[in-house]
């Protein structure tokens, strides 16, 4: 099953919220509540990731694996930021990140081009645009972009991150599957990131899937499938 992101395609609209990670949280335990799900495999990239492993470490009776790529495993420091990723978080955290998010759709139309290996055709990329079509509904990305903890700002967020590590540290009983990829600078998990993963995340998987930007389902969509399957299998998790 699919749940999408407050704000995000297929989810019911935008309410008048602060988008924070707390609020995306308590949407994710209804919807699950809702459903009434339980025995849950959570696959999630970037900020699906982080709250794919903050409703597994606060559900850990309902959680039976975890699949994930290209997401937050910890809380970052600005120094560990490329020249490039540190100008842009650090742009997008003043006054012009408002006008380059809200007023040019930066974030939309920077995924899909320098994001991924293959740039979107206008055709393919125009039902990521669509729920975006004016600035106060591109709200919701701009609050995502500024939530990267950096030096344990914002707080909030930071100390869900390490919540959650502590949780991914110790779960030796639920499996899990990191996704890596190679050859774009996007990425948010190289080799030193993948390393740290493995030295400090239980009952850990790792698959790689080869030549990908950050947005890799678009760039290697059989590959994903593919080993998250095997996985699947290998754990008797279907």
């Amino acid at each position: 099953m699919d749940s999408s992101l407050l704000g995000r395609p297929r989810s019911s609209g935008k309410p008048d919220i602060d988008y924070g990670f707390a609020d995306h949280a308590r949407y994710l335990d209804a919807w699950f509540d809702a459903l009434g799900l339980d025995d849950v495999v959570l696959v999630g990239h970037d900020w699906g990731g982080a709250l794919a492993f903050d409703w597994a470490a606060r559900h850990p009776g309902r959680t039976h694996g975890v699949a994930f790529m290209e997401t937050f495993v910890r809380p970052l420091a600005w120094a560990e930021l490329t020249d490039a990723a540190r100008a842009r978080s650090e742009r997008i955290r003043t006054s012009d990140g408002e006008a380059l998010v809200l007023d040019q759709n930066y974030l939309v139309e920077t995924a899909f081009t320098g994001g991924v290996l293959k740039p979107l055709t206008e055709e393919e990329i125009q039902p990521y645009r669509a729920p975006y079509p004016s600035r106060d509904s591109r709200r919701p990305l701009l609050r995502w972009a500024r939530s990267i903890p950096l030096d344990g700002d914002p707080a909030d967020v930071a100390a869900r991150l390490d919540d959650y590590g502590k949780w991914l540290a110790a779960s030796d009983d639920v499996p899990k599957l990191l996704l890596t990829f190679d050859s774009s600078p996007t990425l948010l998990i190289g080799d030193e990131q993948a390393a740290w993963c493995a030295a400090n995340i239980a009952a850990l998987d790792i698959e790689h899937c080869g030549p990908a930007g950050h947005h890799a389902p678009e760039d290697r969509p059989e590959a994903i499938a593919t080993a998250i399957s095997a996985w699947l299998d290998r754990h008797g998790l279907r």
